[in-house]
C-alpha cells in the first residue's frame, strides 16, 4: 500500500465554503480534481474507489462536494452544469496556489453531471489540465464547449447503459482533441456489477499515467 496523507480542506469564496478531501501520496506525478454527479459528494464510495485506486500509481487526488448542504436540495443546481464547472475552477484555482500542489499537472475526473462540468471547466481554463476521464457520464451537457477542449479525453459509460452510450457517442464526435470511447461490457450506469468498476479504475488510471506520469 502507498503512504497516504489525508487532510480535510475548506475552498472558500466569499461566504461560500465548500468541503474537501486531499489525498497526497509519497510520491506524486499529478492531482486528480473529481467531480461528482447528482446527489453525491467528497463521501462517493464509487469516487472513492477510484481515488484510492488512482493514488497508488501516485496521483494526489481532491474529492470535493461542489455543492453546499442547502444547494444539493436544490435540483435546479444539481444540473445548473454552468454553475459545477465555475466550482470546478475554483477548486482548480485553489490547487494552484496550495505550496504543496501547485505545480503539479491537474487532471479532471467526472461521473454523471459531473462530467459535463469538468469538460466545460477544461475547455473555459486550459491552462495545466493535462487529461480528462468521464464515468458514466453526460458530456453532451457541455455540448456547446466540446470543440474547445484540448485535454485528452476519456468516456468510460456501462454497455447496459443505452441512453447514456448515445450520448456519450455523441459528444465523442464533437470533441476535437486525442479522444477514446471505451464501453464496459454488462455495466449499468452504477457500474454495481462485479469487476466493472474495478475496470473503470483501471482504464482511468492508464489514461492519468500517460498524460500526467
Amino acid at each position: 500500500m502507498t503512504a497516504l496523507q489525508e487532510h480535510s480542506v475548506q475552498i472558500t469564496k466569499g461566504k461560500l465554503v465548500l468541503e474537501g478531501i486531499l489525498s497526497l501520496p509519497t510520491s506524486i506525478h499529478g492531482i486528480i480534481v473529481f467531480a461528482h454527479g447528482s446527489g453525491s459528494g467528497r463521501l462517493s464510495p464509487r469516487n472513492n474507489f477510484v481515488a484510492c485506486h488512482l493514488q497508488q500509481d501516485g496521483l494526489a487526488t481532491l474529492l470535493l462536494d461542489l455543492l453546499t448542504e442547502e444547494e444539493t436540495d436544490d435540483r435546479r443546481k444539481v444540473f445548473d452544469i454552468n454553475l459545477l464547472a465555475d466550482r470546478l475552477l475554483l477548486a482548480k484555482a485553489w490547487v494552484e496556489a496550495d505550496p504543496l500542489i501547485r505545480n503539479l499537472g491537474i487532471g479532471y475526473f467526472g461521473a454523471s453531471t459531473g462530467a459535463g462540468a469538468a469538460l466545460q471547466a477544461a475547455a473555459r481554463e486550459p491552462s495545466n489540465i493535462k487529461a480528462v476521464v468521464s464515468r458514466g457520464g453526460r458530456p453532451d451537457l457541455a455540448e456547446p464547449y466540446l470543440p474547445s477542449v484540448t485535454a485528452p479525453t476519456l468516456l468510460i459509460v456501462g454497455g447496459h447503459d443505452e441512453p447514456v452510450i448515445e450520448m456519450n457517442q455523441t459528444a465523442y464526435e464533437l470533441l476535437t482533441c486525442e479522444k477514446k470511447l471505451v464501453i464496459v461490457p454488462g455495466a449499468t450506469h452504477l457500474f454495481e456489477e462485479a469487476g466493472t468498476l474495478e475496470q473503470v479504475a483501471e482504464q482511468a488510471g492508464r489514461w492519468f499515467r500517460r498524460y500526467l506520469g
